[in-house]
C-alpha cells in the first residue's frame, strides 16, 4: 500500500503531499481539476514512462516520492536496504532534458527493476489500464487462485522441471553416443600410455637430484678419492693417527682411571669414521656405471617431459588426469545402460507429470464453470446487466511426442472473454474499451478473487461511468467490502460511492496570478457533507441536498 505520496512540478500541481491511510480512499472533484494528473504521478513512481512535457511550465524537473511499509515489499529488498525501518521510500525524477532516473531508499536503479518491483505493490484500473487483462498468465494464475489450486499447480511445474531436466541429459548422452566409440579408443590410448609410463609422485625431483651427480661423477670420485685418503687409505690418515692415539690414552689409563673415558670417545669417533669411509666407499661404487645410468635417465626425464607436453606441468597433474580419464571412460562404457535407465526414468516422470497435469486440468474446468456464473452476476449487480463472461480454455494434448514441450503451468492456456451488450460476439477481454466497464469487471474479479497477497493498492478510476441509483450503491458497497484486503483509492463523481469512503480528499484547481494550481484537502465530517452535497446537486447546493448529504454519510458510518 502506499502510506505517503508527494508530487512536486507535475503539470499544474506545483508541490501536494497526503498521507494515505490503509481502507477505502475517495477522490473527488470538478473535471478538469486535475484527479488525473494525481494518477499519472502515480504511474511515474510505479516506473511508467513519464516525457518533459509532463514538467510544469518554468521548471526545471518533476519528482514523484511514495513511501510503501516494507512489509508489502518482497522479502530481497530486505537484504537490498537493510536497516531501513520497514520503509521503501522510491522516487523517480524527470528533467527538461528528457533524462528519468528512479532512486528506492536513496539508492539509483534502473527504472525497469523499479517497475517490476513496485508494480507489485499497485494495480491501477481505468481507461486503456489492461496490465492485467493483457497477461494471459496472470488470468491463468487468478483462476488458479480461485480454484484453490495452487499446491497442484506447484506438483505439476516440479515434475515438469524433472522430467525436461531428464529429457535434456537424455540428450546429452546420446549426442556423446555418436563419438562414443572414437573417444573410448582415444581415452584408452592416454590411459595405456601413462599407466605404462608407471609414474611416482616426486620421481622427476629424485630424477633431477641424481642427474646432477652423475653429470658431476668425475669431480665427485676425486673429492670421494681424496676425503678416502684423509679419512683411511693413506699412512697418516685420521684412523690410523686415532688407532695410534688410542693405543696411547689406553697406555696411560694403566697409571690413571680418568684417562679410561678418553679412550672411549676416541674409540667412537674412531668407529664414526670408519663409517663414514665405508659410506664414502659405497657412494664411488654406486657412480661406477655412470655413462650407462646417467643415459638411462635422460630417456626417463625426456619420457616424463613428453607426458607432461600431453597432460599436466606436473607429474601429480598427469595422474589427476589418469583418474578422470578412466572415470570418463567408465562412463563412456556403461552410456547405453544409463540411457536406458534414463527412459525408463522419463516414462515414470512423465506418467506423473500426466496425473498431477490431469487433476489440474479438472479444477480448472470445473471452477471456469464456476466463475463464470459468479462474474456475470457480479457484473450485473454492477450495472452491466445482459454482459455474458465466458473463460475460454484450450488443452494441449499429452504424448510420448511431446514430452520435450510440457509446461510447468500445466496443459491449459486460457483467456477471458467478454460479450458486454446482447448480440456481440464473444471477445477477448483485454480488448474492450470502456474504462468504466474494464473497471467494474476488475472489480468483480477482485471481489471473487481468493488471492493470496493482501494490502495492495487498487486505485479505481471512471468506475461509475454509465451508472447511478442502485447500482452506483452496489460498487459502493463492492469498494467497501473489497478495502477489508486492499488499500482502495477511487476517483468518482458519484455520492453514493463518495459516501461509503472512511477517506476523502478534494482535488481543485485554482489561478492565482495568472498560474494554475492544483491542491489536495483532506476532508472533514463537515468538509465531506458540503462536498457530498456537491455531487447530488452541483453548484445549486441547498439546506434540502446539504441534509440529504449527511443522511447519507451518517447512514454509512451507523453501519
Amino acid at each position: 500500500m502506499i502510506k505517503s505520496l508527494r508530487i512536486k512540478n507535475l503539470a499544474t500541481i506545483e508541490d501536494i503531499e497526503l498521507e494515505i491511510e490503509e481502507g477505502f480512499t475517495i477522490l473527488t472533484g470538478e473535471t478538469g481539476a486535475g484527479k488525473s494528473i494525481l494518477i499519472d504521478g502515480i504511474r511515474l513512481a510505479l516506473g511508467e514512462k513519464g516525457s518533459p512535457e509532463m514538467i510544469r511550465t518554468g521548471k526545471k524537473e518533476t519528482s514523484v516520492e511514495a513511501i510503501f511499509p516494507f512489509h508489502q515489499t518482497r522479502d530481497d529488498l530486505k537484504r537490498l536496504f537493510p536497516g531501513s525501518e520497514n520503509e521503501l521510500l522510491v522516487q523517480r525524477k524527470i528533467s527538461v532534458q528528457g533524462a528519468g532516473k528512479g532512486y528506492m531508499n536513496g539508492i539509483l536503479v534502473p527504472i525497469k527493476k523499479l517497475k517490476e518491483i513496485i508494480g507489485e505493490l499497485v494495480d491501477i484500473y481505468g481507461q486503456n489500464d489492461h496490465v492485467f487483462l493483457l497477461n494471459l498468465k496472470y488470468q491463468l494464475n487468478y483462476l488458479d487462485e480461485y480454484a484453490s489450486a495452487s499446491s497442484t499447480k506447484k506438483e505439476v511445474s516440479l515434475r515438469a522441471k524433472e522430467l525436461k531436466k531428464l529429457i535434456r541429459e537424455k540428450k546429452g548422452l546420446e549426442a556423446k553416443e555418436r563419438e562414443r566409440e572414437q573417444r573410448l579408443d582415444f581415452l584408452d590410448f592416454q590411459i595405456k600410455e601413462i599407466e605404462k609410463a608407471n609414474l611416482r609422485p616426486g620421481e622427476e625431483a629424485d630424477l633431477h637430484k641424481e642427474r646432477k651427480i652423475l653429470k658431476n661423477a668425475e669431480k665427485i670420485d676425486s673429492l670421494i678419492e681424496k676425503a678416502l685418503n684423509i679419512s683411511y687409505t693413506q699412512e697418516n690418515s685420521i684412523s690410523a693417527l686415532l688407532a695410534q692415539l688410542q693405543n696411547m690414552v689406553s697406555n696411560l689409563s694403566d697409571f690413571d682411571n680418568t684417562f679410561k673415558e678418553t679412550g672411549d670417545a676416541i674409540n667412537q669417533f674412531s668407529i664414526t669414521i670408519r663409517e663414514f669411509s665405508d659410506f664414502l666407499i659405497k657412494f664411488k661404487e654406486r657412480q661406477s656405471a655412470a655413462p650407462e645410468k646417467l643415459e638411462d635417465l635422460e630417456d626417463r626425464l625426456s619420457q616424463i617431459e613428453k607426458l607432461k607436453r600431453k597432460y599436466g606441468s606436473s607429474i601429480d597433474e598427469i595422474l589427476s588426469y589418469l583418474e578422470k580419464a578412466k572415470k570418463e571412460y567408465q562412463n563412456l562404457s556403461t552410456s547405453q545402460e544409463k540411457l536406458t535407465e534414463l527412459d525408463t526414468e522419463i516414462e515414470t516422470k512423465f506418467k506423473g507429470y500426466k496425473t498431477y497435469a490431469a487433476k489440474l486440468s479438472s479444477l480448472r474446468i470445473k471452477s471456469a464453470s464456476k466463475l463464470e456464473k459468479q462474474v456475470e452476476k457480479e457484473i450485473s449487480i454492477l450495472g452491466m446487466m445482459k454482459a455474458r463472461f465466458k473463460i475460454k480454455i484450450d488443452i494441449s494434448p499429452l504424448s510420448p511426442d511431446t514430452m520435450e514441450t510440457v509446461k510447468e503451468n500445466g496443459t491449459e492456456d486460457i483467456e477471458f472473454l467478454m460479450s458486454p451488450n446482447p448480440g456481440e460476439e464473444l471477445r477477448p477481454l483485454r480488448k474492450i474499451a470502456s474504462g468504466g466497464e474494464l473497471s467494474r469487471i476488475m472489480l468483480a474479479l477482485k471481489t471473487l478473487g481468493k488471492e493470496t497477497k493482501k494490502f495492495k493498492t487498487l486505485i479505481f478510476d471512471e468506475i461509475d461511468s454509465g451508472i447511478g441509483g442502485k447500482t452506483a450503491e452496489f460498487v459502493a458497497q463492492k469498494l467497501k467490502k473489497l478495502s477489508t484486503r486492499h488499500q482502495i483509492i477511487c476517483i468518482t463523481h458519484l455520492p453514493q460511492i463518495a459516501s461509503f469512503a472512511s477517506y476523502h480528499y478534494k482535488i481543485d484547481k485554482k489561478v492565482n496570478r495568472e498560474r494554475t494550481y492544483t491542491t489536495v484537502k483532506k476532508l472533514s465530517f463537515e468538509e465531506r457533507v458540503r462536498e457530498i452535497a456537491r455531487l447530488l446537486a452541483g453548484s445549486r447546493i441547498t439546506e434540502t441536498t446539504l441534509k440529504n448529504a449527511r443522511e447519507m454519510l451518517e447512514h454509512i458510518l451507523e453501519k
